[in-house]
């Protein structure tokens, strides 16, 4: 048996994100989609004093039909100003000072990079290390792509000769699931519901922000809070 799970690369991404990639025995990044604005490729979620904020890397937009792979970034200091603003608002938590030169380290090693999904994949690959994820890691690149949402994920799939494929739940209202049926392709609808809570700073407890929010206020145990580790 052997699943399999193909998403878009993301900046810093939830804990969701990651509790996907440690249910799988491949994730596949599919950099080769098209460059969406205002989305997760490039941002992502943060608490602070004032409420949650936006995290985000400046990029350059030159085509709207620009790929996430050809996305390059356009301030070379937004990795300073990223540590800044957490240093912030999590100086604070409980696990910063063990977690903080790792997670600095990380910004520091990939600051000079112009291309996003290259940013993208440090943070994942070096993040699922630190978690002891130790799912195969691949780009979509590395593979042959077709035509078709759905027959471009079947395709992937028998690729990688993946006997189940998880999906988010937002896939539902374009995935053809009667493709992966006559593959011999069990799909899986990952469930983002039923997380415990954990200590965060700042009122209100909010699931969907960044990793990092985890991290800091975690450190070593955050794994323990993903649906994988304790159902």
């Amino acid at each position: 048996m052997k699943k399999v799970a193909i998403l878009q690369s993301n900046y810093i991404p939830w804990k969701g994100y990651f509790d996907l990639i440690n249910q799988v025995d491949e994730f596949i990044i599919y950099d080769e989609m098209q460059y969406t604005k205002n989305d997760w490729r490039n941002r992502n979620k943060i608490k602070t004093n004032n409420g949650i904020q936006w995290l985000t890397i400046p990029v350059r937009v030159d085509s709207l039909h620009q790929k996430i792979n050809e996305t390059k970034v356009f301030d070379k200091n937004w990795s300073k100003k990223h540590k800044a603003t957490l240093q912030t608002n999590y100086g604070k938590a409980k696990c910063f000072d063990e977690t903080k030169d790792f997670i600095f380290n990380l910004y520091d090693q990939i600051s000079k990079s112009e291309l996003l999904s290259e940013i993208n994949y440090t943070f994942i690959k070096a993040l699922c290390n630190y978690l002891q994820i130790d799912t195969k890691i691949t780009l979509s690149s590395d593979y042959e792509l077709v035509v078709g949402k759905t027959e471009r994920l079947v395709a992937l799939c028998l690729q990688t000769n993946a006997s189940h494929y998880i999906s988010g739940p937002s896939a539902k209202s374009y995935i053809d699931e009667n493709l992966f049926a006559d593959n011999n392709i069990k799909l899986e609808w990952m469930d983002y519901s039923g997380y415990t809570e954990y200590e965060q700073l700042h009122l209100g407890f909010d699931h969907g922000v960044s990793i990092l929010d985890l991290i800091f206020n975690e450190g070593k145990n955050a794994k323990t809070f993903f649906k994988s580790d304790f159902n």
